[in-house]
């Protein structure tokens, strides 16, 4: 069977398509199931709503790549506790736009997922042939030193001198140049993103793969979905045209976190017996502060994100290196004029590090607008979760001078713009904050269709089937019933890896 890609310009009337399989959405979930389900001969339609990017369609310019690659502009935000969110939409989803991080889930962390979840097979020794599977399909290593440059390297140093544990982020890259252009898309193409991988991977096998068609509403007759139901999209307008429908014998959603439990939403509360669609919205919230050297760290050189501490991730935080844009960057700048030039020109001089927080106190929801199909977000970020990333900023700190920082910039309300001394930054530690005080944003989003071994208080078991009927699959980070504690594409690929082997066993 020869399988395709099919892009806007292909579009010339209404059509229908019929298949075994449906994935919704390209990124880390979708795109596993669909060539594992390609390869094991099954007749699949993989359904994305954003167009495919070639080198020449990618731009370093931050501000022009987010409007042209994120949903929302690039500025989705919650209600109640003001976060910022960014959901790809391209052909290869997220994977397309983030830094390539792959990182097992602790066992730790995936044995409170057993206990508190009632799951009985997502050990990390079930999940490991699973992570195994996924690292050899697409090369992942830790990063090496040649590619990760100053900013880096300065990381691992300040560890090194505060006796903190660090390591060479493992990530899905082939001849990574060190670029640092991650955040923008890969132009050298060595970021192994789902579509120059398992897409091509699967239409090799015969997947049919359509760009640039939303899909609005499954298609149901009682329990069971029969295949879903949309309209093609202009790329970057979201014009919609012609209508069309896909019939299949199994419908895998992973449209993303915030998409599907909408699309569920809008399908008359669909898989919904638990009441658990579109509820328990996590986020890893991030903070980031940049030290500014004596010497240029050169930091538009090495690995967007090459180096990461999981010292304290029993403490609820992981601290890593971060690269993107200057333009990006400069929103959190203090000063107006002349003032942000000089701040501006500290930039060669500087590097950026971050930390994510496992805040599993702090929850939000999701809910379909009255109007179209972008989510209406809620979210409050907990006390005691505002804790954990008072203790992450301090560390941050701590390592900045650790490392030989001349000033540190928190970019926190109501300290200092610049410490000096680690001394000077004490006042993190005495300080009552609030949650407005952070310039908070989170990436990594969980929960809003959680896994759970019991039907009444989760939407899927643990091989991504909804409860409330056989023949709907959801394999997007909505699934994980809490934070990883890490970075999630790599856990989400291989729960995706479990799925598809399910399914190809029920066909």
């Amino acid at each position: 069977m020869s399988g395709c890609v099919r892009v806007f310009a292909q579009y010339t009337r209404d059509f229908e398509e019929v298949c075994d399989v449906v994935v919704v959405g390209s990124g880390p979930g979708g795109a596993v199931v669909a060539r594992e389900l390609a390869a094991a001969g099954k007749d699949v339609v993989l359904l994305e709503e954003g167009p495919p990017f070639t080198p020449e369609d990618l731009v370093l310019d931050g501000s022009l790549s987010m409007a042209r690659t994120m949903r929302e502009g690039g500025l989705r935000t919650t209600r109640g506790t003001p976060l910022a969110t960014m959901q790809a939409i391209a052909l290869g989803g997220g994977s397309l736009v983030n830094s390539a991080i792959c990182v097992r889930a602790p066992e730790l962390t995936l044995d409170g997922w057993c206990d508190e979840f009632e799951l009985e097979h997502s050990t990390r020794a079930d999940l490991d042939p699973h992570y195994t599977a996924i690292e050899d399909f697409l090369g992942i290593a830790p990063t090496p030193d040649e590619v990760q440059g100053p900013r880096n390297l300065l990381f691992r140093q300040a560890c090194d001198t505060l006796g903190y544990s660090s390591e060479p982020i493992a990530r899905n890259v082939r001849g990574c140049r060190g670029s640092g252009e991650c955040f923008t898309g890969c132009r050298t193409r060595a970021k192994q993103s789902t579509d120059i991988s398992f897409v091509p991977a699967a239409v090799a096998d015969g997947a049919r793969v359509l760009t640039s068609v939303q899909v609005q509403r499954l298609i149901t007759r009682g329990s069971r979905v029969l295949g879903v139901a949309g309209q093609v999209v202009r790329p970057f307008s979201g014009e919609r045209s012609h209508e069309f429908r896909v019939q299949a014998k199994v419908v895998v959603l992973a449209a993303g976190c915030m998409a599907t439990p909408v699309l569920l939403q809008r399908s008359g509360d669909f898989a919904n017996g638990s009441g658990q669609v579109g509820e328990n919205l996590q986020f890893h919230p991030g903070v980031a502060a940049m030290g500014v050297f004596p010497d240029p760290t050169t930091p538009q050189f090495g690995a967007t994100q090459g180096y990461q501490s999981l010292e304290f991730v029993r403490d609820g935080y992981k601290l890593e290196t971060l690269w993107a844009p200057p333009g990006v960057f400069a929103v959190r700048l203090p000063g107006l004029g002349f003032e942000l030039k000089k701040n501006l020109a500290m930039i060669p001089y500087a590097a950026i590090w971050d930390a994510i927080a496992t805040c599993n106190r702090s929850r939000g929801s999701v809910r379909a607008r009255r109007i179209g199909l972008d989510p209406s977000l809620s979210w409050r970020l907990d006390p005691k979760d505002l804790g954990i990333l008072v203790d992450a900023l301090w560390r941050l700190v701590e390592l900045f001078f650790a490392a030989g920082a001349e000033r540190v910039l928190p970019g926190v309300f109501g300290l200092p713009e610049e410490f000096h001394s680690l001394d000077d930054a004490r006042r993190i530690r005495t300080r009552t904050f609030r949650a407005t005080d952070f310039t908070l944003a989170g990436n990594h989003v969980f929960s809003t269709t959680r896994m759970h071994g019991d039907g009444r208080r989760g939407v899927v078991d643990e091989d991504g089937r909804c409860h409330d009927t056989d023949n709907l699959y959801l394999a997007d980070t909505g699934i994980l019933p809490r934070s990883p504690s890490v970075n999630p594409m790599l856990t989400l690929m291989a729960l995706a890896h479990r799925t598809a082997q399910q399914i190809a066993t029920r066909l």
